[in-house]
């Protein structure tokens, strides 16, 4: 047998299959392939298994990391884009307010405009707060006139100013008359 350079060679010195075989089944942990002993390449099949394992857990753990960043951004831009909703449906509540204003005091021209409005921001999620008549809650209800009652738990007498929720979150609370 012959090497690339036309040199003989000793096929005892070169690993045979079974032996690399054996090696690979965990038989043996390393071999030398050198014909003379003096340049040696030895094949530590443990070492090599345990270096898979350690670039296998890395990917993983990688991998792992990537995907919580993804998803912790995906989250992130929701919630920002819900924060940016509530911020125009709170800065659109002024509106709202003249709207309403200006029907109470007789102007029906407003009516459309305040319809039309309130029909689209409804659509997008917000929701009116008019708790008159239901127990008071100091998350969503700002008492701010109190009328005294039977020691009771305090009930919402009269709606002063609408409240508002945006997607189930209060954006401003409702202005209420409380007895209690």
């Amino acid at each position: 047998m012959t090497d690339s350079q036309g040199e003989a060679v000793d096929p005892a010195a070169e690993p045979t299959d079974e032996e690399l075989l054996e090696a690979a089944a965990g038989g043996e942990q390393s071999f030398d392939t050198s014909a003379e002993g003096g340049d040696t390449d030895v094949v530590d099949v443990a070492a090599l298994i345990a270096e898979r394992d350690e670039f296998r857990d890395t990917l993983l753990r990688v991998k792992a990391e990537f995907d919580n960043h993804r998803k912790r951004v995906a989250r992130d831009d929701v919630e920002k884009r819900e924060q940016a909703g509530a911020a125009l449906a709170e800065k659109l509540l002024v509106v709202l307010d003249a709207c309403d204003a200006a029907i109470a005091h007789g102007a029906t021209d407003v009516e459309p405009i305040a319809r039309m409005l309130g029909e689209l921001l409804e659509r997008e999620g917000l929701e009116w707060v008019m708790p008159a008549g239901e127990p008071f809650d100091p998350n969503e209800h700002e008492a701010v006139m109190h009328e005294a009652g039977d020691g009771a738990d305090p009930v919402v007498l009269e709606t002063l100013r609408i409240g508002y929720r945006w997607k189930g979150r209060v954006l401003r609370p409702a202005m209420v008359k409380v007895q209690g």
